[in-house]
């Protein structure tokens, strides 16, 4: 199988089985080994008491960036190590995307670099972490022909 549909299928395969992407309201707009670029709508039920976005929802939207471009190489990866700060509040009705950026990759770890940003350019965050790269393939059946 070529790489280019290895990762499709796992894109795919993370759309249909992540619930939690799902709830976010995901929409993968680029994604290639090790590189993914998402976007989603903040909505009414993920805004906090202060009137923005919740942290938490920022920081989930930004993971999942960093489980498409991890993921995308065919072997289940796992986070390690995560962090955000966060730069600008998020409103309802704000457009964001996260962009990744793989910084490391070596045998057994991988660090990235997530941007999140509105669609207008400013940037909401930075969220750094760190995956386990496993042995354990994604279609192992299929990896085989």
């Amino acid at each position: 199988m070529q790489q280019k549909e290895l990762t499709e299928k796992v894109v795919e395969h993370i759309k249909r089985e992540d619930n939690f992407a799902k709830w976010l309201g995901v929409e993968v707009l680029e994604s290639t080994p090790g590189y993914a670029k998402i976007k989603m709508k903040i909505r009414k039920d993920m805004i906090n008491s202060f009137g923005s976005c919740h942290g938490g929802v920022t920081f989930a939207f930004a993971q999942t960036a960093l489980a498409f471009a991890s993921n995308n190489y065919g072997n289940i990866e796992v986070a390690l190590e995560t962090s955000m700060a966060f730069t600008s509040p998020l409103f309802e009705g704000d457009e964001i995307i996260a962009e990744t950026n793989e910084e490391s990759r070596k045998n057994k770890v991988a660090v990235y670099t997530i941007s999140v940003y509105k669609t207008d350019g400013t940037k909401a965050g930075v969220f750094r972490g760190s995956v386990y790269r496993t042995n354990r393939k994604y279609f192992p059946e299929i990896e085989r022909e």
